[in-house]
């Protein structure tokens, strides 16, 4: 039997279904009838002075507890978050809700590489924000057509395809891949289509590029997930030759350096040859560099580290230096296989973020910038080795630049909290057993000396937890 719960809280909506109606001389108040638990909302066009709902009302927490009591009411449970309450920012520090401070060494998943509330990023924004934010693809606009000239001056790439994301990058690779083998093979009654991607491998969570990514944890809840994708071992040449077939494989996807996965760098000789190897069979090279790329390994792109070129390369985190942006950059020969209505979006490319983006792409691509990252990755990875690399948990230091991975021989959670808990914000990667920093790329010396000092103070907790 269904229960039926009546109020008269006077809401506004256009549904007409299930609707009753409370009136009062030149008022009809509409009712909310919930049936079986679900709402129906109902509106009139026959009111006279019906009050609008009120859609200012804000989140009231005062602190923490309450802020994340609300959010386990009202939120979809899809992240494990960390039990911190962040308001505010500057530079590369973090303040929560009490007030606290923390240095923050996540630049919220490698995106914010210019920090916090950077002065050049605020203006950028707040400048378009007042002329124009969005109009959709439907028409051109000044923002969108300068970051495609500008991103195709200094990279490889011909053309410029934006999404709004890193995994709707990859979307569009997968695309652009097959429908790259149609246009080249038009007597091919089936053309190539499938793809390679490798172990440890992160591509996004869309079902396309969740395909491409080795976690089955990721995948399995998800199956069936696009067929046609082959895993093999980063870095395995031998492996990998027998799977770069001719009229079978569309293209290879590969992370230059694995971020998620741990931060593993290929080698030149291995991306050498898989250049070598996508050529000989007639199949694209992709590289992801979402999380690698625009300056975080002190090189503008990390493939300019081992002079080797892709045929598409996908950007999203830091572009437009924490606005939602995604862009995959392709070689002529690629963009000449794509016609108009193959692939689209409504968000992607807007005036308002693509005029934050130009800011933090002029900012980044200066020599004199990409020269201190690299110093100061350095700098990063000797104060590391020193103060982390004699302790008996650390297997290994590993990365470039600004994308630094420390390998723990147990789960690194406890030291991540401990470092929280310190006032040091840092993530875990790989089977959770390697520590990612991934700070601002304006970080100072003496805050990364800072950083450094906090990770060998918090070490002990691995023995606390090891000895339970």
């Amino acid at each position: 039997m269904n229960s039926i719960h009546i109020s008269s809280n006077p809401i506004v909506s256009h549904s007409l279904t299930h609707h009753r109606w409370l009136s009062t001389p030149h008022k009809l108040y509409p009712q909310v009838i919930k049936i079986n638990g679900r709402k129906s909302l109902t509106s009139s066009c026959l009111n006279v002075d019906v009050n609008a709902p009120d859609i200012s009302r804000k989140v009231t927490a005062q602190n923490s507890k309450e802020v994340m009591e609300l959010e386990g009411k009202v939120m979809v449970g899809t992240y494990g978050r960390a039990p911190v309450v962040l308001v505010s920012g500057k530079g590369c520090k973090l303040y929560d809700i009490e007030g606290r401070e923390y240095l923050d060494m996540t630049s919220g998943i490698a995106v914010n590489a210019l920090g916090h509330c950077d002065p050049d990023w605020v203006k950028a924004v707040a400048d378009q924000a007042h002329v124009l934010t969005h109009v959709s693809n439907v028409y051109y606009s000044v923002p969108q057509v300068e970051l495609a000239k500008r991103l195709v001056d200094c990279s490889f790439a011909d053309r410029v395809f934006f999404t709004n994301s890193g995994a709707e990058a990859n979307e569009a690779a997968i695309k652009f891949a097959r429908k790259f083998q149609r246009h080249s093979n038009p007597d091919v009654k089936d053309p190539a289509t499938e793809f390679i991607s490798f172990t440890n491998s992160f591509h996004g969570r869309t079902m396309g590029a969740l395909a491409l990514t080795s976690k089955e944890q990721y995948r399995s809840p998800f199956e069936p997930v696009m067929p046609g994708v082959t895993f093999v071992e980063y870095g395995n040449i031998k492996a990998t030759q027998e799977l770069i077939q001719r009229g079978k494989t569309a293209a290879v996807f590969v992370e230059p350096i694995q971020g998620e996965g741990g931060i593993y760098s290929a080698t030149k000789v291995f991306l050498e040859f898989l250049r070598t190897a996508c050529d000989d069979a007639g199949a694209l090279l992709v590289f992801d560099e979402v999380q690698c790329g625009l300056g975080r390994t002190g090189y503008l792109w990390a493939h300019e580290a081992y002079g080797i070129f892709p045929d598409i390369m996908t950007l999203a985190k830091p572009l437009a230096g924490g606005l939602p942006i995604g862009a995959a950059l392709v070689t002529e020969r690629v963009a000449s296989s794509i016609n108009y209505g193959d692939h689209g979006s409504t968000f992607a490319g807007g005036s308002l973020v693509c005029n934050a983006a130009l800011t933090v792409l002029e900012k980044i691509s200066k020599p004199e910038f990409l020269a201190s990252v690299s110093k100061k990755g350095l700098y990063l990875k000797e104060i590391l080795q020193q103060k982390l690399g004699r302790n008996s948990h650390v297997k290994e230091i590993r990365g470039l630049g600004f994308i630094i991975g420390i390998e723990l021989d147990v789960p690194a959670s406890p030291l991540v909290s401990a470092c929280r808990d310190s006032g040091l914000l840092v993530l875990t990667a790989g089977k959770g057993n390697v520590v990612r920093l991934v700070p601002p790329l304006t970080v100072t010396e003496q805050e990364l000396l800072l950083a450094s000092d906090i990770l060998q103070n918090a070490m002990s907790v691995l023995d606390e937890n090891n000895s339970e």
